[in-house]
């Protein structure tokens, strides 16, 4: 493949990338049938900081407009972790990921339809929650629930195909880029409010140029530590055959910092903001109820105790499925690579998860921290939850991965008009 080749494929898959959000961006407006526009903007002011409002930033918006897109990517997210879950523990799957390319078929397969799965089961919590809100649906009953499930599916399944296009002909993961697009799509609108209330004067300039530099500085510390790796220097033998030696090479293993990603903040977001979600819907007017959700909002001192622990607790759950030392330990023995001063297998696994134990401590409470400082400010003032850190966190490390992979393209177009102009100047 010549260099202006490969310059025009690449030229193509940004381009299908961005025609693909485009229809992405574009279902988010399409609404679903049965719902009353007036009653669904008063019922969604009053829920931003509940599970709602974490689900519509994820959502690109679709859940403030009850769009068909209203669940987003989330119930094919929860089903790919799920059975990545799965194949840490269960030897069906174990064997699955043993059969090579055939095995990730059939678990590619299991994970479409476990994204099917949880799509009706949300969309029909989402269509019993919607009739529960008074006046919002024009036409309450069986038909409305049919069809809202229906949409809620057909749309979840289509943005799960969107997603897979893109990572197939397109440039990134498609996944993570139709959740990066929604969110980094209601920016906009996120800084137009915050500008509107400090010409209101709800919230002081001075605290408005805080926010954005504390922004900035959110943005350079993630980006330091998604960049920063732990590198593990292994040897590989001298090996002579015949007259020559061959091997006596050098290489890393590289360890990151976080390598569960954005998965832990998601997580513990959601199991948090369930109480909170539910005294909002109306679901439990309980007295009781409702006082031990007032202990789970946004700034109280239980909700960010139990916050942190759950984003520390599922960073080393998900790094412990993820990643196996032992493993690795067997692979470079196999191959005949070792870390030096350490035996081979028992104790170099070891060694390996005595270093990824200590990365992981400082990963989770890197992203502890990222997670729980915006906390502070969006319960205190009204700033708009698109600028929480689990969202910055997503934008952020999205954009590394992407603009690397492009990156990677680039340098191999490069490499190869390289090669061929020392080859014709021999």
């Amino acid at each position: 493949m010549s260099a202006s080749t490969q310059s025009n494929d690449l030229r193509n898959r940004i381009l299908f990338t961005l025609l693909v959000l485009a229809v992405y961006r574009l279902g988010t407006f399409v609404p679903l049938p049965g719902i009353d526009p007036d009653q669904l903007q008063i019922m969604m002011e009053g829920n931003q900081k509940g599970l709602l409002g974490m689900f519509n930033v994820f959502a690109g918006g679709a859940v403030s407009r009850m769009a068909i897109f209203a669940l987003g990517i989330m119930p094919y997210i929860s089903s790919s972790i799920i059975v990545q879950l799965l194949t840490g523990v269960s030897e069906y799957f174990k064997n699955l990921k043993a059969q090579g390319e055939i095995g990730r078929q059939k678990i590619t397969q299991i994970t479409r339809y476990g994204t099917v799965l949880l799509a009706t089961i949300q969309g029909y919590g989402l269509a019993v929650g919607l009739e529960s809100s008074a006046d919002l649906v024009i036409n309450p009953g069986i038909f409305f629930k049919i069809s809202t499930v229906t949409t809620i599916v057909a749309g979840t399944i289509f943005l799960m195909w969107l997603g897979e296009q893109i990572t197939q002909r397109g440039i990134g993961n498609g996944i993570s880029l139709i959740i990066f697009s929604g969110i980094v799509a209601e920016i906009p609108r996120a800084l137009v409010t915050t500008f509107e209330l400090g010409r209101t004067g709800a919230i002081s300039t001075v605290m408005i140029i805080f926010i954005f530099l504390l922004l900035v500085a959110t943005i350079m510390f993630i980006v330091f530590m998604e960049r920063a790796l732990r590198k593990i220097l292994i040897n590989y033998p001298k090996r002579q055959m015949g007259n020559k030696m061959y091997g006596g090479d050098s290489s890393h293993l590289p360890l990151k910092i976080n390598s569960a990603g954005v998965i832990p903040a998601i997580f513990a977001s959601a199991l948090l903001l369930l109480p909170v979600t539910f005294s909002n819907f109306n679901v439990s007017q309980n007295e009781t109820f409702l006082n031990i959700s007032s202990y789970f909002s946004q700034g109280q001192p239980l909700y960010m105790i139990l916050y942190a622990s759950g984003i520390i607790f599922f960073t080393f759950f998900y790094t412990s499925i993820t990643f196996n030392p032992t493993e690795t330990a067997e692979n470079l023995r196999k191959y005949g690579g070792f870390i030096p001063g350490i035996r081979p297998g028992e104790s170099t696994a070891l060694y390996i998860d005595t270093i990824l134990t200590r990365l992981t401590t400082i990963g989770a409470l890197y992203l502890a921290l990222v997670c729980l400082m915006p906390e502070f400010l969006i319960a205190n003032y009204p700033i708009p939850f698109y600028l929480g850190g689990a969202s910055v966190l997503i934008v952020v490390v999205v954009a590394i991965d992407t603009v690397t992979q492009i990156q990677t393209r680039m340098m191999s177009s490069q490499y190869e008009q390289l090669i061929k102009k020392t080859k014709f100047g021999r």
